[in-house]
């Protein structure tokens, strides 16, 4: 069931062009949502547009937000670009991209030989807060990286909702990116993490790509109930297509819930259950006693599942701070649970130091 309401737009501003925030009149009271351009055109002061209020009203994690979803009366353009995939198929937001793979794209000849990745570092991990630390773990070592972002659909779906990316493709530190799946708004469209990967070695030509999901995880405390264990899936798509491996664990030594405490349930999860295939697990340079807590987490991995590397991630973390890029995870920042930030920027550097030989 979806809540909706009807709104006056008293303000907009612009964030990207496929994003914006306008502030609403709902029965008098002011409110923010967000709206898409791509799917309902740009929005101008005074309009009158129909809201899903369903989040907000149920109090959930999505900052608050409703998000518009249509105009009235709405007055677009029909769009006349080449493509004809659909993402969000079957549903009234049913959204036409022109994905990389497809005969209208220019870049279907290169995805239609493209037979594998040939040893592409490809970075997983489990939630998007990840991102900027990753990213700036590898620019610390090797500025000069080409590094791609491929967005799964397991979080939030546009990618114009991700911050991180915004303030990353600012700062010349990303390539590109690939929506993947259901996922959209991409520098590349593809239909599915397989071609996703390639498009992002044969178009972007990628030196190390990371793959994460959209801002958010859906969790329901189970075992199996979250999307986090898409990780154990990305490992399967990098072995079938001749990638090499890492993977980000998610730490915490902050995280109240016991599930989550070192070593995450989700990662031990996503590998012992989920990977048929072994990755290379990154741990950052902690304290001794954290260290052996972590160990003691690993017995119960499956040897054969993954690769141990110790790395450390400050100069990560240090180039972040020196960059103004904002480090936040579950509303802490990096001084208030530092093995969650380091784990990720560890992983990059190892892998820039590899590639520096």
């Amino acid at each position: 069931m979806i809540n909706r309401a009807m709104g006056i737009v008293t303000k907009v501003i612009f964030l990207s062009p496929q994003l914006e925030k306008v502030w609403v009149l709902v029965e008098g009271v002011e409110n923010q949502a967000y709206a898409f351009p791509q799917e309902i055109g740009e929005i101008k002061m005074g309009e009158t547009v129909i809201l899903n209020t369903t989040a907000v009203d149920l109090a959930l994690g999505s900052g608050n937000y409703h998000f518009v979803m249509g105009r009235c009366p709405t007055e677009m353009k029909k769009d006349r670009q080449a493509g004809h995939i659909m993402k969000l198929r079957y549903t009234p937001f049913q959204l036409k991209v022109c994905a990389v793979e497809e005969e209208a794209s220019p870049f279907h000849e290169q995805l239609r030989k493209a037979v594998g990745l040939a040893g592409v570092p490809v970075i997983s991990g489990s939630l998007h807060s990840m991102l900027i630390p990753c990213v700036c773990g590898l620019k610390a070592i090797k500025a000069t990286l080409r590094i791609a972002y491929v967005m799964t659909d397991g979080g939030a779906l546009p990618l114009a909702l991700s911050r991180a990316v915004r303030k990353l493709k600012k700062a010349d530190f990303l390539c590109g990116t690939v929506t993947v799946g259901h996922a959209y708004g991409g520098d590349l469209e593809a239909v599915n993490l397989y071609s996703g990967l390639l498009a992002a070695k044969e178009v972007l030509q990628a030196e190390v790509i990371i793959v994460l999901m959209g801002p958010g995880v859906v969790g329901t405390n189970t075992r199996w109930g979250t999307t986090a264990l898409e990780v154990g899936q990305i490992i399967n798509a990098i072995y079938a297509l001749g990638g090499k491996s890492y993977t980000i664990p998610r730490l915490s030594f902050s995280e109240p819930r016991e599930r989550h405490r070192g070593i995450s349930h989700h990662t031990i999860t996503a590998l012992n259950q989920v990977s048929l295939a072994a990755t290379r697990l990154v741990l950052p340079e902690l304290s001794q006693e954290k260290k052996e807590y972590l160990l003691n987490q690993l017995e119960r991995l499956n040897p054969e599942k993954y690769q141990l590397i110790w790395g450390r991630g400050q100069q990560g973390i240090q180039l972040a701070g020196k960059r103004g890029f904002q480090l936040d995870h579950m509303g802490r920042n990096y001084e208030e649970d530092p093995a969650f930030f380091l784990a990720a920027s560890a992983v990059g550097e190892v892998i820039a130091r590899e590639i520096q030989g």
